[in-house]
């Protein structure tokens, strides 16, 4: 039994990462097109799979001490020390599972650099056009009651003509 609902929280746990990937992608879809209205709300949902995923580790580590207590792996084995020592057809399942979980961990974390190399990005070009960009002065009048920068463009063209 304590194996079943060990799978059974692993299951879970895939399901969610695989939802924590797919709202990776969305995020990058977002800051792609450009459409940084909906980050926030997408941030907040990245929160919330976040949370789910804490709380069934909390549970998963659980059950994997009970497990790992029977056949005598230590306390807080890996997943695949567990699927090691594991009886068949258990550790097949659990050694699936830890492929499955490494690779979804992996995708993760290439998306999530990726998307902080995209923000990252955007900021410095948004601080490099803050940069290039010249607020205008109110200027000081001057002799002919024009604003200095006035004045000089207009001795400039008076030079002109």
């Amino acid at each position: 039994m304590d194996y079943q609902h060990l799978s059974t929280l692993l299951w879970r746990e895939q399901e969610l990462l695989d939802l924590l990937l797919f709202k990776a992608e969305e995020k990058q879809y977002l800051i792609l097109s450009g459409k940084t209205r909906w980050l926030a709300r997408i941030a907040h949902e990245i929160e919330v799979v976040l949370d789910q995923l804490r709380s069934l580790e909390v549970e998963r580590a659980a059950a994997t001490e009970v497990i790992s207590e029977r056949l005598g792996t230590g306390i807080n084995p890996s997943l695949r020390k567990l699927a090691e020592a594991a009886p068949a057809p258990w550790d097949d399942l659990f050694a699936k599972h830890h492929e499955t979980l490494l690779a979804l961990v992996t995708d993760l974390r290439s998306l999530s650099d990726a998307n902080r190399e995209l923000i990252d990005g955007g900021l410095a070009a948004i601080g490099d056009a803050f940069v290039s960009v010249r607020t205008p002065t109110a200027g000081t009048y001057g002799a002919t009651g024009r604003t200095d920068e006035r004045a000089h463009r207009a001795v400039t063209l008076d030079g002109a003509l």
